[in-house]
């Protein structure tokens, strides 16, 4: 969209008339600089007000900003705010560049310090028009320096979607719609799966050009970081859109968007294992960050699927093997127990400490190890993670730092300096049920022929067997049995919770897989694994794919 726009040139300063909304906002604040500057007597400055404002300046002022705003005069309303500098160029450019007119206002009824409304406008361009509606909100604090009631200035203030720094515009595209298809030709749209809609604007930037489809006119937000694709909001006049196949399944998305609706702040992915296609990724809130593809968290004693792997795969145990669970081990400095200092009795086996996720019974084995970097070159070399993968979007790919001693322990039960997101616990996931990386994929390889990561050596037929059936018993009468009771097929799950930095309520993870579809979900402060997160999986299990 970039190099096709046409915009005005915003040229010269706004000058301040009497009369009008622009005289009245200059005179109740009453300083030659900003919002928030100018330069008073001793007499007055003895006079600014502090703490919280009242309802009745709450009411004041974010009446005559909206009454600005709406009249189009960006210099009345920039004075109006906190940061003149910062919100005059952003509410100029909602005429100028976005050419957003009859514009109307509605207030709602304030919240604290927070005032909501809506914005019905009108779009015009080359003779095309066309309405425009969504909510805002905005929040009234008190200036440090006047003591006056202003507008908290923020992008969002315009437009909930808009960041620092990104540009409203409207024009011709520069980069053509684009008709994404799930893997049986259904059509994707971000209104049905609002989750998709980054993804989407992703697709659209990289293959627009080449799906043979034409531009159309458009309102969209243009990023400040030229490689973020623009934010497609009303389409004046369609073009022809190109046709791009992507692997999601559109009953595997609408379910992952039902399970994560459910908690303020979840992510989910769905992948199946013998191909590394994703089925579904969703997310709650469903714009802005995709916490699902690109998120970075320790993800708990769910990275104990990868932990048991290099165990298995180094001799030190067996799946029916003895395993100690003690309430707590030390390794070097650091001391760690399992939830609710439990403990199994002895002679208890490896498979039984991975059902019941025992801290313990991991810790215990890494002297038998003997090499602290095992777990990050296991992560490397066998379950793809960190190898800059090329799904179609953009990733984070996970990350196990080299680390020892007490840190070392730290990231054997998924804690310390790991950091993974949904997409990638439920690639580790597939790979264990496979035993072979393939990298996760959301468009088909063959559409650009790009190169795909591959990790250097596949597990054995015996470990991952091993690993499959821990991951069964897990399900079947481990701490996933009461989220994983209503999915059917051959199953499998491990639970997680992560504490980060400090916060009450740990983080709920949950990894499983049944048949040929494998995921993986976070609920941040949702507790234990199985109480959050589990269900959340198990919807999107249950929808197949």
């Amino acid at each position: 969209m970039r190099s096709g726009a046409k915009v005005a040139v915003i040229g010269g300063a706004f000058v301040l008339v009497a009369g009008g909304i622009g005289y009245g906002a200059y005179s109740m604040l009453g300083d030659t600089g900003g919002g928030d500057g100018g330069t008073r007597s001793a007499s007055e400055s003895s006079k600014v007000k502090t703490g919280p404002p009242s309802a009745e300046e709450i009411a004041e002022t974010s009446k005559g900003f909206l009454d600005a705003w709406a009249a189009g005069d960006a210099a009345a309303a920039s004075l109006l705010t906190n940061n003149e500098a910062g919100a005059e160029p952003v509410l100029a450019s909602y005429g100028e560049d976005a050419l957003i007119g009859k514009v109307k206002i509605t207030p709602g009824p304030a919240v604290g310090t927070k005032v909501p409304y809506t914005v019905k406008a009108t779009v015009s361009y080359d003779g095309k028009s066309k309405p425009l509606a969504y909510a805002s909100e905005l929040t009234v604090v008190r200036g440090l320096t006047t003591g006056k009631a202003l507008v908290d200035w923020a992008p969002t203030v315009v437009h909930p979607q808009l960041t620092e720094g990104a540009t409203l515009r409207t024009g011709e595209s520069s980069t053509p719609t684009i008709e994404a298809v799930d893997r049986d030709g259904k059509v994707l749209t971000k209104e049905k799966y609002p989750s998709l809609g980054p993804i989407l604007d992703t697709l659209r930037e990289k293959y627009g050009e080449s799906a043979g489809g034409s531009p159309g006119i458009e309102t969209w937000i243009e990023p400040a970081d030229e490689t973020q694709p623009d934010v497609s909001l009303l389409t004046l006049a369609k073009g022809k859109p190109g046709r791009v196949q992507t692997t999601i399944d559109a009953g595997a998305q609408a379910a992952a968007e039902r399970a994560v609706k459910k908690y303020a702040e979840a992510s989910v992915v769905a992948v199946k294992p013998s191909t590394g296609a994703i089925r579904a990724v969703a997310n709650n809130p469903a714009t802005g960050f995709n916490a699902a593809l690109q998120g970075k968290q320790a993800p708990g004693s769910t990275l104990k699927i990868m932990t048991a792997a290099m165990l298995l795969e180094k001799g030190v145990v067996t799946a029916n093997g003895a395993a100690e669970c003690p309430k707590e081990a030390r390794y070097y400095t650091r001391t760690i127990h399992n939830l609710d200092h439990f403990s199994l009795p002895d002679g208890s086996t490896f498979t039984q400490s991975f059902a019941k996720s025992c801290n313990t019974a991991f810790i215990k084995l890494i002297d038998a190890v003997d090499d602290d970097s095992a777990l990050a070159k296991e992560a490397r070399e066998v379950f793809g993670i960190g190898l800059d993968w090329k799904t179609g979007v953009v990733t984070t790919d996970g990350s196990v730092p080299e680390e020892v001693q007490g840190e070392a322990a730290a990231q054997y039960i998924g804690q310390g300096t790991v950091q993974m997101n949904a997409l990638n616990m439920a690639s580790i996931t597939a790979t264990a049920m496979t035993g072979t990386f393939n990298q996760p994929v959301i468009v088909p390889k063959s559409l650009d022929n790009r190169p795909l990561a591959q990790a250097s050596r596949s597990l054995s037929l015996s470990v991952t067997q091993q690993l499959k059936t821990m991951m069964r018993a897990t399900a079947a009468w481990g701490t996933g049995a009461k989220a994983m009771a209503s999915v059917g097929g051959d199953k499998g799950a491990k639970t997680g919770s992560a504490e980060v930095d400090g916060q009450a309520t740990s983080n709920s993870w949950f990894t499983g897989f049944s048949d040929d579809l494998a995921a993986a979900a976070v609920v941040q402060t949702g507790g234990h694994g199985g109480d959050a997160a589990g269900p959340v999986v198990a919807e999107v299990l249950k929808a197949g794919g």
